[in-house]
């Protein structure tokens, strides 16, 4: 089977794999330097190249974890393309932040950018994403951040995550974004009528999607058994596993979103590649919808 190409993720954007791999669980999965390795090179071999971090995973350490990694392979670093995301601060202690909050500062963006690029032993972020929407945010001086940080060679391109519409044009107006990354599924379709996809779509920039298989809640039956029943009947009828379903359904919209998967298992990345391949009826995509939601569309 051949690898999957890469895409353009935006005009002016980076080439990206057509799925991610996210790393927002490393540190819980328990991987020894060989166990990691197995399953970068699984990724790699698939043609999942693109690998979706963020300073704050597992406790500000899943970087350092990947690093390891990367460190011991430098010279592969342009086979594959480095995500990373920024701004959230959780309570802690030994760093002074006593209650959870964002911070878009230019002296913090920076210096996270600092820390994801020692952390994983590279000298460049393919993609900076701020993670969440800052209620303090200064559009011009995130501007002239990421203007610095492109023109230092340390970023090459911009995106945020979890923006919507009218924060994402705020930040667009200033300095040009490649992706909004967003919780989307069919658990969570908010993105298909709040205006978050058309507004993708209208811009010629893809989303990134985080959670595409609903923290796993998809694949079990006793969680939601009606579309369960949906998506398994429908898996058995395309001789593929319901993962592959799940995502190719999120693939098939117009926006051409990028699904990120977080999972350990060798198996999901082979499912993710598989769903690149699978082409929906209209009618099993409505179906779907329509099991996701409980009633037909209007």
């Amino acid at each position: 089977m051949a690898a999957l190409a890469l895409q353009r993720l935006a005009a002016s954007g980076p080439l990206l794999s057509p799925v991610a791999a996210g790393v927002w669980r490393l540190d819980e999965w328990e991987f020894d330097d060989a166990a990691l390795a197995a399953w970068v090179e699984h990724a790699l071999a698939l043609g999942i190249t693109t690998f979706d971090h963020a300073d704050l995973y597992g406790g500000f350490t899943c970087e350092a974890l990947f690093g390891r990694w990367l460190k011991a392979n430098r010279s592969r670093r342009d086979e594959l393309q480095l995500v990373s995301k920024c701004g959230i601060k959780p309570p802690l202690a030994e760093r002074g932040w006593q209650v959870k909050h964002y911070d878009t500062s230019a002296a913090h963006i920076t210096a996270s950018v600092e820390a994801s690029l020692r952390q994983l032993g590279t000298d460049y972020l393919d993609l900076l994403l701020i993670h969440r929407p800052d209620p303090l945010l200064d559009a011009d001086e995130v501007a002239d951040t990421f203007r610095r940080l492109f023109e230092s060679g340390k970023v090459r391109h911009f995106g945020v995550s979890n923006f919507t519409p009218s924060q994402y044009a705020l930040l667009a107006s200033r300095f040009p974004l490649v992706t909004n990354q967003i919780e989307a599924s069919l658990l969570h379709l908010d993105p298909l009528f709040d205006g978050t996809f058309d507004q993708c779509q209208q811009l010629r920039v893809r989303p990134m999607l985080w959670s595409p298989l609903a923290g796993g809640r998809l694949l079990d039956a006793a969680a939601n058994p009606g579309l369960y029943a949906a998506l398994q009947q429908l898996a058995v009828e395309l001789d593929v596993s319901v993962a592959t379903v799940v995502l190719a359904w999120l693939l098939q919209h117009p926006s051409m979103p990028l699904p990120i998967i977080g999972s350990r298992r060798l198996a999901s990345l082979d499912d993710a590649a598989a769903a690149t391949r699978l082409k929906l009826s209209r009618q099993q995509w409505f179906a779907l919808l329509q099991a996701a939601r409980g009633d037909e569309v209007a």
